[in-house]
């Protein structure tokens, strides 16, 4: 494993999501249910997710290289677009609106039908999301499936973790466009980068 690329894996996904559904989706689902159980049910949606991107991503690493650093910054420069995107149109938007409609998909559960309760909501929100696009590209750019595995579940778990103990609080101090904004500055920075490694 590279140290190095968990790192730069973790950081990516991490800014990426915390101002993502999943960050509202866990704070909104961790006020119904037990903190603990909805944690464990993310973490799990979690792991399915970045083990099915990456095994995407390594199949992609077979491709020439300059074909899949090419295909990796239109990626990154595709999620930089939609986070800015997002974060412009999160400005005046109500986070207790967005909240309400992902309570109203978790049923009332209790003990382990919480855990399945939120591994479905979480499954069925991210399946296909930025997070797991960036997963895809950083494996074929680096070609070390098990460390963007352990950056990219790493970074969400952490995120879940974060909406589930401190989620309301932090919502007070920082807006969710801000963080879309930062998200979007991380992803045009692996875009150029990649970009400069192909021309280069």
């Amino acid at each position: 494993m590279d140290i190095a690329v968990i790192a730069l894996t973790f950081a990516a996904i991490f800014v990426v999501e915390l101002p993502d559904k999943t960050f509202l989706a866990t704070l909104v689902l961790s006020t119904k249910y037990r903190p603990l159980l909805v944690w464990i049910g993310v973490g799990l949606a979690f792991l399915v997710q970045t083990a099915v991107a990456v095994g995407l991503g390594t199949a992609a690493s077979l491709l020439p290289t300059d074909l899949v650093r090419s295909i990796a910054a239109l990626l990154f420069l595709f999620g930089a677009v939609v986070l800015l995107r997002e974060g412009l149109s999160h400005r005046n938007a109500d986070p207790e609106a967005e909240g309400a409609e992902i309570a109203a998909k978790a049923k009332e559960a209790h003990g382990l039908k919480q855990v399945l309760a939120c591994f479905l909501v979480l499954f069925a929100a991210e399946w296909g999301d930025l997070s797991q696009l960036l997963t895809i590209s950083l494996v074929a750019r680096y070609e070390d499936p098990v460390s963007v595995f352990t950056g990219a579940f790493g970074a969400l778990l952490a995120v879940s973790g974060l909406a589930v103990l401190v989620g309301r609080t932090l919502l007070r101090w920082i807006r969710l466009h801000v963080l879309h904004f930062i998200g979007a500055a991380a992803c045009l920075i692996l875009g150029v980068v990649t970009i400069i490694e192909v021309l280069g």
